[in-house]
């Protein structure tokens, strides 16, 4: 997933393949997937559905709604089960990044066992990295650094090793 179309038709492909929704209730659920601080706006959404639709990936239906308006419901179509399928087994270092991870993650239980391995253990390097570089940062910070910076950075590591630590205990659950 290189760029965040492509991870969003990803997640849209994962909620239509679990039930058909009309676009606020699709909002709400990538709400609930990017968190409160990374709010989709019905301008992103829209022309993803829109591409998505002309794609053939899924489909709208009008539905009656007791409000002047009806409401269009997308649903994902064959083809669009066989691209969440391949998308699923796809695995590159965008799986393994902030975004794509979480957008993998919620999506895990399709992706085979083999395949959820690679990008939990690809993240875990990820992680293992980016702590190394941050207990670099502190180590050799400055006299006089900004306090705050310096905060965000140990911030920042204990989050990393936080998730170093969960990231190792999914992989071996997934291996067992």
């Amino acid at each position: 997933m290189r760029s965040r179309s492509d991870s969003l038709e990803f997640a849209l492909l994962g909620l239509l393949s679990q039930n058909p929704l009309h676009g606020y209730e699709l909002r709400k659920r990538m709400g609930a997937i990017f968190g409160p601080f990374r709010a989709l706006s019905f301008s992103v959404l829209y022309p993803q559905l829109r591409r998505m639709v002309e794609g053939g990936v899924i489909e709208e239906s009008q539905m009656e709604s007791t409000s002047r308006r009806s409401r269009i419901v997308y649903a994902i179509t064959d083809k669009g089960l066989t691209r969440f399928s391949d998308l699923t087994e796809t695995v590159s270092p965008d799986t393994w990044e902030d975004e794509g991870f979480e957008i993998r993650f919620a999506f895990f239980s399709p992706t085979s066992a083999n395949n959820r391995v690679r990008i939990l253990e690809g993240r875990h390097r990820r992680l293992k990295e980016k702590a190394e570089i941050l207990r670099g940062e502190l180590e050799k910070s400055p006299i006089g650094i900004d306090k705050y910076l310096e905060e965000w950075r140990r911030h920042s590591l204990e989050s990393a090793d936080r998730e170093i630590a969960w990231l190792e205990d999914m992989i071996k659950t997934e291996r067992k």
